[in-house]
């Protein structure tokens, strides 16, 4: 018999959690199912206290501390596992210290500049941040708690770096089931009604015509990756559209709204997962392997230094799979 997990899609959160889970509960209710997990697209801003706001690239007019602060302190707690990527409106500070992703409150987990991890059985991988082609070569300067103070880093931080999807693109070729990120890959809207799309956001049509609206690093993951699902947000508007590929699959794209009255923020998904049991989060094995075999192609101290990333790189194999899962039953 088949095994499915019930997964809810939300597009920008903007630290509204109360919000966001009194949306999930009351669909819940509705439908008559329980939500195994949340799956946040970005501009999560978990602000812990008003420090952060330091470390936060919005103007002060929008600088509102909202639910986070109470899931980080245990005064609440997350219905169910959520599980989220960074956009271009985080504290920086705190999603820079944990870079290669981790728990930001107790059933909350994020998964990190990039990352993969494996719920239920099926492999969530994402990528934070948005695309911006000055900073992309460069390398993570700004992941030290001094550096993100200055106002150039704040935004610097949590632009896409092309060595995090250089790693992602090591993963195996229709092997994600899930992939996240917070700007949509770039061309996907020509796969779905993009007429109606520029009658709803007319100021696009300018971006479309050019091919310009989206990030192309995550144009490059799409085509070398060619995950079942592609969750995105930071567009302010619902889309979808079903992507081909030339070995006859396809990824079924969806875009969400930001968390407001009115405005299409949710979807709920049924997946199929491979196994029964628990829904709980585990390490990717080849995620851990990955990084550990481009250790070496990153970089975290200032000052910014541009990397050259290899033409010929070999995919972690079997024993280096193995080793890094060994390595991980360690550190649980």
């Amino acid at each position: 018999m088949p095994s499915y997990l019930n997964v809810m899609i939300e597009g920008c959160c903007h630290g509204a959690l109360d919000d966001i889970y009194a949306a999930l509960r009351e669909v819940e209710r509705r439908r008559g199912v329980k939500v195994d997990l949340l799956i946040c697209c970005g501009d999560f801003q978990g602000l812990r206290s008003e420090a952060d706001f330091e470390a936060l690239a919005v103007p002060a007019k929008y600088r509102e501390m909202n639910s986070f602060v109470k899931y980080y302190r245990g005064e609440a707690e997350a219905p169910c596992l959520t599980v989220f990527v960074g956009g271009n409106h985080e504290a920086s500070n705190q999603l820079g210290s944990l870079f290669y992703g981790g728990w930001v409150a107790p059933k909350i987990y994020y998964l990190g500049a990039a990352g993969s991890v494996r719920v239920g059985g099926l492999r969530i991988s994402g990528l934070s941040g948005i695309y911006n082609g000055k900073h992309h070569k460069w390398d993570h300067f700004e992941n030290t708690a001094d550096a993100v103070d200055a106002r150039d880093a704040v935004r610097s931080a949590y632009h896409v770096r092309e060595v995090d999807v250089f790693r992602l693109a090591l993963l195996g070729r229709g092997e994600v089931d899930a992939f996240i990120s917070h700007d949509w890959p770039r061309g996907v809207e020509q796969f779905g009604d993009v007429r109606r799309l520029l009658r709803r956001k007319k100021h696009f049509a300018d971006e479309v015509a050019r091919n310009d609206l989206g990030s192309p690093a995550n144009e490059l993951l799409l085509k070398q990756l060619r995950p079942t699902h592609w969750f995105s947000a930071h567009l302010h508007v619902k889309f979808a559209a079903l992507v081909p590929h030339d070995d006859g699959t396809a990824t079924r794209f969806l875009a969400l709204d930001k968390c407001l009255p009115r405005r299409d923020f949710l979807q709920l998904l049924v997946l199929e997962r491979p196994c029964d049991g628990p829904v709980e989060l585990e390490y990717d094995a080849e995620w851990l392997a990955v990084l550990a075999k481009t250790h070496a192609l990153g970089g975290c101290l200032p000052p910014p230094r541009r990397r050259q990333l290899p033409d010929v790189f070999d995919r972690p194999g079997p024993g280096d799979v193995a080793a890094a899962r060994a390595l991980s039953l360690i550190h649980i």
